[in-house]
Order: structure tokens, then C-alpha cells, then sequence
């Protein structure tokens, strides 16, 4: 029972970051100085989010964040669509590892 949960807990830990490396290629980031990693980790983690909560398009991360380069609109759209305050002010400083 034990072994299933670590399975499980690791499962989730693998796919985040093979989304997180695929999506925004975590793993070549040079950023090395003071607090700038962790505060660029919490910015990709929150852009992640937001871009899965987009469903108007059909499209993976890396083509969501391409056309949310491209397309203003859609941008706000990505931007609007996932951000509720209450769980701003909750949830931020809990999904960062603060």
C-alpha cells in the first residue's frame, strides 16, 4: 500500500516536470543568481496552470504559449481564464513552496 502511494505521488512529480522541461525547458535555464530560480520555477509553475486551464484551443503547451505570443487576445484570454483572487491571495505562496 505504502509502495503504490510513493508510485503515485512520483507519477505526479514526473509529469510536472516533463511538462514543466517540454513546455518551457526548465532543465537548460541558466538563471542561477540569488532567489531568481525559485521566483522563475513559481512564474512557469503559475504560466502552466493557466495555460492547462485554457481549453478554447486544441492545441499542447508549447503551441499555447506560441499563439499566446502571436495573438494578444488570446494572451488575455489564456490570462483571464484560470485566476480567481481568493485563490490568488491562498494559493500563490503554497504552489511556489513558499
Amino acid at each position: 500500500m505504502l509502495a503504490k502511494a510513493v508510485r503515485s505521488h512520483w507519477a505526479v512529480e514526473n509529469e510536472l516536470h516533463w511538462s514543466l522541461d517540454v513546455g518551457f525547458r526548465e532543465d537548460a535555464c541558466q538563471v542561477r543568481k540569488d532567489n531568481a530560480p525559485a521566483n522563475f520555477a513559481c512564474m512557469r509553475r503559475m504560466a502552466l496552470t493557466q495555460l492547462k486551464q485554457e481549453t478554447t484551443k486544441k492545441l499542447g503547451i508549447q503551441g499555447k504559449r506560441r499563439r499566446a505570443g502571436w495573438d494578444q487576445a488570446y494572451m488575455e484570454t489564456v490570462l483571464k481564464g484560470g485566476f480567481h483572487l481568493d485563490a490568488i491571495a491562498l494559493g500563490i505562496s503554497q504552489r511556489c513552496g513558499n
